[in-house]
């Protein structure tokens, strides 16, 4: 064979293989219940060929990679298919044999999340790993008993716990839909869509292409959940505009960053984090949502104040007349991604389907909508290559996301069965006395430094397991502690000296990437405070029970954020900041008529 039809050969391969692991997830909603230990471990089978072969760059990833993936595939379809007889053992192994399914299953699960993000979340793993095993020879009240070897892998690996946990059931059912819907969209013009939707709403103002940036990583964040992947998406397209109309470089690129970090934030999808929050609080998706929509407006606002104070500083000029969509264009363009956006809507407010059984259709509106362009007609090529770019996108997403839930379940199982997570809760509410705000700060300090090595969805994870019990035991309402944990664990994209967003956005300038974290900073101020005014003006969570108090919360809250940004960028003098800035915290942060 020639070296072409071999490509041609692998390509086929993958491209059957990611539209099996779509039908799979999507047969998982439409067809009924399926056992969890059959439902679980497949998902894991499909994910770890996408890591350790197809993300392979190297000849020594791709022959070790071919070697893990073999033997963590079959025993995850060993798992699958004995899961009846497994479920009589209670998470107890009865032999050798499924004592080295275990080890292959974890092994396979801790190098996978290796290979995707890298090492810190896998050696807090495997930190997690040896506690649990030698934890009983280390003095004092962090020991335990001792775990027995049979019992605990058994737990981890055969059992509903561990790496088959709660947080992989929303791996499977929730996030894998809604990775698949975004994939389905951005194969499309709704990515055009939204861009053009950006530039007739604020192409024209002052600071108009800032502006765009803002208003189109919003709506598009709202479907990828990532912010790199936001960035090196529209920041193809507003990087350049902003750059031709002379915008310094650190600040075309801080807007993009920032603005693509929102986008998780950023409802109706807010990314990872927000399936993996219904999970963890039993609080249904449209009341988290309902919850997220006025701190992430408020967010956008900050931005927005920012940008305007950047404007007056550099004389930032609007786009171009000529180069503007005409009416007709955008028009057209936002119906590919309106009509999914309305059956979604439409699925879960209307017809009271769940959210992910929602998606489904939506993702079946979306790929109706992949057969057609702006200009209406059919190109049976580009159709193909449409729905190519969208199966391979969904799988490999698919898989990086479930690395990463994979690999925190192990954590999350060694806390739950050896009781560390008690004694760190026991541990915050010592340390701070017992006093609601010096444990918000311990637990900010916590996020924002773990936040910097592992990505969002991880160290909300992780946080909350740990933290949030403290902050409930302290008067917190579930749905508050862990908006402040995920907000302040979405620092990581903008702030260094591990800031991803910010990386990605800098390098396609060729800007330094420390000036453009400075600037991020700044502009992203709202990241630092509204996880705070959260906690400090709790109706601002509550638009669907009290809006009113909720509108008057934002607005207190709108306010102080205004005259933080401003004073960070638009003031002049050391004296001047500082006034603006305690006066906006001081409005930002207060829980009373002011």
């Amino acid at each position: 064979m020639t070296d072409t039809a071999d490509a041609q050969l692998l390509r086929s391969f993958w491209l059957t293989l990611a539209a099996a692991m779509v039908a799979f997830h999507l047969g998982l909603i439409f067809w009924g219940l399926v056992p969890n230990l059959v439902s679980r471990p497949l998902h894991l089978a499909f994910v770890l060929p996408w890591v350790f072969v197809f993300g392979a760059k190297t000849k020594f990833q791709s022959i070790s990679g071919l070697i893990l993936a073999t033997f963590g595939v079959s025993a995850a379809l060993w798992i699958a298919f004995n899961h009846e007889a497994l479920g009589d053992q209670y998470g107890f192994l009865e032999n050798n044999f499924q004592v080295a399914v275990a080890v292959v299953l974890l092994t396979c699960v801790v190098e996978a999340a290796r290979r995707a993000i890298g090492w810190p979340l896998p050696l807090v793993a495997v930190l997690a790993l040896a506690y649990a095993l030698l934890g009983q020879y280390i003095p004092g009240a962090f020991g335990h008993s001792g775990t027995p070897l049979y019992s605990f892998l058994g737990t981890m690996t055969i059992a509903e716990g561990g790496i088959w946990g709660s947080l992989t059931a929303v791996s499977v059912g929730v996030v894998s839909i809604f990775v698949i819907f975004g994939a389905v969209l951005n194969a499309g013009e709704a990515g055009q869509g939204f861009m053009n939707v950006a530039s007739a709403a604020a192409g024209r103002l002052k600071g108009g292409a800032a502006k765009v940036s803002v208003i189109s990583s919003a709506l598009f964040g709202s479907i990828s959940g990532s912010a790199s992947a936001n960035v090196a998406s529209t920041g193809a397209i507003t990087l350049p505009a902003m750059t031709r109309l002379g915008y310094p470089k650190r600040l075309a690129a801080a807007v993009e960053a920032v603005a693509s970090s929102g986008g998780q934030i950023m409802p109706p999808l807010m990314g990872a984090g927000a399936f993996v929050m219904v999970e963890l609080t039993g609080i249904p998706y449209t009341g988290i949502m309902a919850a997220a929509i006025l701190p992430a407006l408020l967010y956008f606002f900050a931005v927005w104040v920012g940008i305007n104070a950047y404007a007056g500083r550099f004389d930032l000029r609007s786009i171009d007349k000529a180069d503007q969509p005409g009416r007709r264009d955008v028009l057209i363009t936002s119906a590919f991604f309106l009509v999914p956006f309305s059956v979604l809507l439409w699925g879960m407010f209307g017809a009271g389907f769940t959210p992910q059984y929602a998606a489904c259709l939506s993702i079946l509106a979306g790929a109706i909508l992949l057969f057609f362009n702006r200009t209406g007609r059919f190109d049976g090529a580009l159709v193909a290559e449409r729905m190519s770019s969208a199966l391979l996108n969904a799988a490999r997403q698919i898989a990086m996301i479930a690395s990463i839930i994979f690999c925190a379940s192990i954590i999350i199982g060694v806390l739950s069965i050896t009781g560390l997570g008690v004694k760190i809760t026991s541990l915050i509410l010592s340390a701070s006395g017992g006093i609601l705000w010096p444990s918000l700060l311990l637990t900010a300090l916590a996020c924002l430094v773990l936040g910097m090595e592992v990505p969002t969805t991880a160290a909300y994870v992780i946080c909350v397991s740990v933290a949030g019990p403290a902050l409930i035991q302290q008067g917190l309402e579930p749905l508050q502690a862990h908006l402040f944990v995920f907000w302040f664990a979405l620092l990581s994209t903008i702030t260094p000296p591990v800031c991803g967003a910010v990386f990605i956005a800098a390098g396609m300038i060729g800007e330094s990437w420390v000036k453009v974290a400075l600037t991020a900073m700044a502009l992203g101020v709202g990241l630092y405070v509204i996880p705070l005014a959260m906690i400090a003006n709790p109706n601002l969570l509550r638009i669907a029970d009290a809006p009113l108090l909720a509108l008057f919360a934002l607005c207190r809250v709108a306010i102080g954020l205004g005259l933080l940004s401003y004073g960070l960028i638009g003031a002049r003098g050391f004296l001047s900041k500082a006034a603006l800035g305690m006066a906006g915290l001081a409005i930002a942060m207060s829980g009373v008529v002011i």
